[in-house]
């Protein structure tokens, strides 16, 4: 297989900022299609389309990034990697699988059962030597890079600071509410409530987006998911933060196809990287 990731990073890196994207890849192997009930264009709907695309240009501006190269139904990174579903599988799973999680009951887990609308995903059972073969070519390796990443961050500069970007469709952004906007949204941060990152880095970041014009969400309907509250560990020197951007602001849903927007967009997250990159020290402890 070819590799699971990619990785763009200075040695040594010029900031602690690393950013990612689980969701983007959009490669299927044969295997996965071979088994499949539905095309690869079902599939592709499920992925976080161009987020790669959006934060390429933060390297150049300091930060390290990873972006996935295999798509989220194959194998969702921001997911344990155990979080498999028993009734996708034509044998036992082992105990150390999490079977009952809120996730894998929305058909959700580490390997999805549903593509988009509610499409079961496979025409057949799996069986765990596949989901164990995906975990340790695709979800483990992604995850030990990351780590290595957020470690260089660590030692470099006695903090790390994790963006783990995503995309959301139109309709999940509808649902949030803004204090200063009402209901809808362009953006969520998404900090475990506080949990993950210190509070300075989620007013920074609000701040600049809603400078730009973005309306800005908290938590709502996204707080973080797997990475944020994996890696997120301010007392341990490790803050992250999820972004969740709207897809209308940069592709039509229904073709998959970029718009316009995705310039504008590119852009912004470039002027939101040089910010951090400038002023990452304020998030120290006072």
């Amino acid at each position: 297989m070819a590799a699971a990731f990619q990785v763009v990073a200075a040695d040594p890196p010029p900031t602690p900022l690393v950013f990612a994207s689980p969701h983007s890849g959009r490669h299927y192997p044969a295997v996965m299609l071979d088994a499949a009930a539905v095309d690869a264009e079902a599939l592709r709907r499920s992925e976080d389309a161009f987020v790669d695309e959006l934060i390429a240009p933060a390297a150049a501006a300091g930060a390290a990034v990873i972006t996935a190269r295999y798509g989220r139904a194959w194998m969702d990174l921001n997911r344990e990697p155990w979080e498999l579903d028993p009734a996708m599988f034509s044998d036992e799973l082992p105990d150390f699988a999490r079977g009952r999680t809120a996730r894998v009951a929305a058909g959700l887990g580490a390997i999805a059962r549903l593509a988009a609308e509610g499409r079961e995903i496979y025409a057949r059972k799996l069986t765990f030597a596949e989901a164990k073969a995906r975990v340790e070519s695709t979800h483990l390796p992604y995850h030990d890079a990351l780590d290595r990443l957020l470690a260089r961050a660590r030692g470099a500069y006695g903090l790390a600071v994790l963006i783990d970007w995503h995309s959301m469709p139109e309709a999940a952004a509808r649902t949030a509410v803004t204090p200063r906007h009402g209901k809808g949204c362009d953006i969520v941060l998404g900090d475990r409530f506080g949990a993950a990152c210190t509070r300075k880095l989620t007013d920074l970041v609000e701040r600049e987006l809603e400078g730009m014009g973005y309306r800005v969400a908290r938590n709502a309907p996204y707080a973080g998911g797997y990475t944020t509250e994996h890696y997120g560990r301010p007392a341990s020197r490790t803050h992250a933060l999820q972004i969740e951007i709207s897809r209308a602001l940069y592709l039509d849903e229904k073709t998959l196809e970029p718009t316009p927007g995705l310039a504008k967009l590119t852009a912004d997250v470039g002027r939101l990287t040089a910010v951090l990159a400038e002023t990452w020290p304020k998030l120290r402890p006072a």
